[in-house]
């Protein structure tokens, strides 16, 4: 069985590592205080058990969404997307503060990133409309999303060639 060779972007903010490293280092020290052995090793764990964890709990719908991209299942992704949106709009606390709240060195916001996947689902169902009204959507909430920005450009580049040969 072959993989699905989606395309995917994971731009990282640097900075917001620190702050994750200060953590996990106050995790060593915390072993380290309780005389556990291999206590850099037990601060790592711990912090990817909560890495891991954090994410699989708050952004449960984001993830079943990437999932769902790798089966093209762009429906149901896209489903999946708008629940998240929902979620972190509910909750932009959470998404704002993802470097400590997630453990998440993203530099996009889980609602940039979910519009942007539920604009490429409807691309990719040939709903080129509704892709293009997510993308301005991103745009109108994340004017710098170059992501949305590209992408725009991409789906107007195609209406012009469709409709140069429909001239003809």
């Amino acid at each position: 069985m072959s993989k699905n060779k989606i395309p995917t972007i994971n731009q990282m903010n640097w900075f917001s590592t620190i702050p994750q490293l200060i953590f996990m280092g106050i995790l060593i020290i915390f072993y380290y205080l309780l005389n556990i052995n291999d206590p850099i090793l037990w601060g790592a764990l711990t912090y990817l058990v909560l890495s891991y964890g954090l994410k699989f709990f708050f952004a449960k719908d984001h993830n079943k969404g990437i999932k769902l991209i790798k089966l093209n299942d762009y429906t149901e992704a896209i489903n999946s997307f708008e629940k998240s949106v929902e979620y972190f709009q509910k909750n932009r606390w959470i998404d704002k503060y993802r470097f400590l709240t997630l453990l998440s060195s993203s530099n996009l916001s889980y609602i940039e990133m979910d519009l942007n996947n539920i604009a490429f689902c409807y691309a990719q169902i040939g709903n080129g409309d509704q892709a293009k009204y997510y993308y301005q959507k991103v745009l109108n909430e994340f004017p710098d999303s170059t992501l949305a920005k590209t992408a725009l450009n991409i789906l107007k580049s195609g209406e012009n060639i469709v409709s140069k040969k429909t001239i003809f």
